[in-house]
């Protein structure tokens, strides 16, 4: 990839990766993913902002190469340990053996640990409002603890109005020939922002509150994440949605999440899906949960305000896949939202209960639940259209 300039003295030295098919191991990238990097020049000493994923060390390395007014190195910034962006920092070192690392107490616990780099005179240690002159420009280091590691922290550029922030604002998907929000058709970004927050990052919103906090103020033109497009031109729309998402603040619409094995349980989710359409609700995601992506799922939920829940009885509890989704947003503690839940059986209601049951300790509005035995009747459909009323009178969003 050639070396792009972001501003005069912020270049981007990252890369695509358009390989990977599972993010963390567990999330999809039909798009691929980005490992961004940065290079700050100042009238005396140039900084890296981040390093990329082991296996694109390569790439990384031949891009500062081509910067060929670049004869060294003086620091490397880690405002994030996951391997995704620190996985070449043993490259860098070969390269530049008299860099200086620059991070927090925990970042320089964690090289050490990951990549058993234990000398001392490669690090140099900051605490939150620390500054490193570059010459000319100013680097000042903004702790910002689990978001959404404990050692995560920005990177603020004063002179160039930049800040590099990590993980905060990323998103999934490759960059498609630009590096700058404004060179790019944002649409799938945006889109993939939302399952990018909500799959890594959604159970610490409070941490992404304070971090939100602590920037608030500064004179930003362009945000540098570590994975997505250069926020230029979007800062105020990508600002809003990582605002709304750490408060969980919920968009208009309903997510419907069931498991089936032979149908029937299916035809409840169909029945609440036509009953919302019937009373007004537009924009309604179903997902069966045992075809579905988990990633795809969680997104949803996240994001839209009613949510309902579907399972058969399967081995005395709820069918597997749609367990799953439970647990995932237990553990990300998803609030603000109007539920139900429907269950099946074939003879003991225990889904049902389960459900009713896991959602009630999330504390979220519950607009009641539907039981059914076998197959749908008009009795059942009948409970379908008041469990169904009483949620749409409980949104705030319709």
């Amino acid at each position: 990839m050639k070396i792009r300039k972001i501003t005069d003295r912020v270049s981007y030295t990252g890369v695509n990766d358009r390989a990977t098919v599972r993010f963390e191991g567990l999330w999809p990238l039909p798009y691929g993913v980005s490992y961004n990097a940065y290079l700050v020049k100042g009238s005396s000493a140039c900084a890296l902002i981040d390093s990329v994923e082991l296996g694109h060390s390569r790439e990384f390395m031949d891009n500062i190469h081509e910067m060929l007014d670049v004869e060294k190195i003086d620091y490397l910034v880690v405002n994030h340990m996951e391997p995704d962006h620190s996985g070449g920092i043993p490259r860098l070192l070969e390269a530049f053996p008299d860099i200086k690392i620059i991070g927090n107490a925990k970042t320089i616990q964690m090289i050490q640990g990951f990549y058993h780099i234990d000398n001392p005179d490669n690090f140099m240690e900051v605490k939150d409002g620390a500054e490193v002159q570059l010459g000319d420009r100013t680097l000042r280091f903004i702790m910002t603890p689990m978001v959404h590691w404990p050692e995560t922290m920005m990177t603020y550029c004063p002179e160039e109005r930049v800040i590099f922030s990590g993980d905060a604002f990323g998103t999934f998907g490759a960059l498609n020939g630009g590096i700058i929000d404004d060179d790019l058709d944002c649409g799938l970004y945006i889109e993939e922002m939302y399952r990018y927050y909500s799959n890594i990052v959604g159970k610490y919103g409070r941490f992404v509150n304070s971090a939100l906090q602590k920037i608030t103020g500064l004179e930003i033109d362009y945000i540098c994440s570590t994975h997505g497009p250069v926020w230029h031109s979007h800062i105020d729309e990508v600002g809003a949605i990582v605002h709304r998402l750490a408060n969980y603040q919920p968009e208009k619409g309903v997510t419907i999440i069931y498991g089936s094995m032979y149908g029937n349980t299916a035809d409840v989710a169909e029945c609440f899906a036509t009953t919302l359409n019937e009373l007004g609700i537009r924009n309604i995601r179903i997902h069966n949960a045992g075809k579905s992506e988990m990633s795809d799922m969680i997104s949803d939920a996240f994001r839209y305000e009613g949510l309902i829940v579907g399972s058969p009885t399967y081995s005395n509890d709820v069918f597997p896949p749609v367990q799953a989704f439970l647990n995932a947003m237990k553990t990300r503690e998803i609030k603000h939202k109007v539920v139900a839940s429907f269950g099946n059986c074939a003879w003991a209601p225990m889904a049902a209960k389960s459900i009713s049951t896991q959602l009630a300790t999330l504390e979220l509005t519950d607009a009641g639940t539907v039981a059914m035995k076998q197959s749908i009747t008009p009795e059942v459909e009948a409970q379908v259209r008041s469990v169904a009323k009483e949620f749409v009178n409980l949104l705030t969003l319709k």
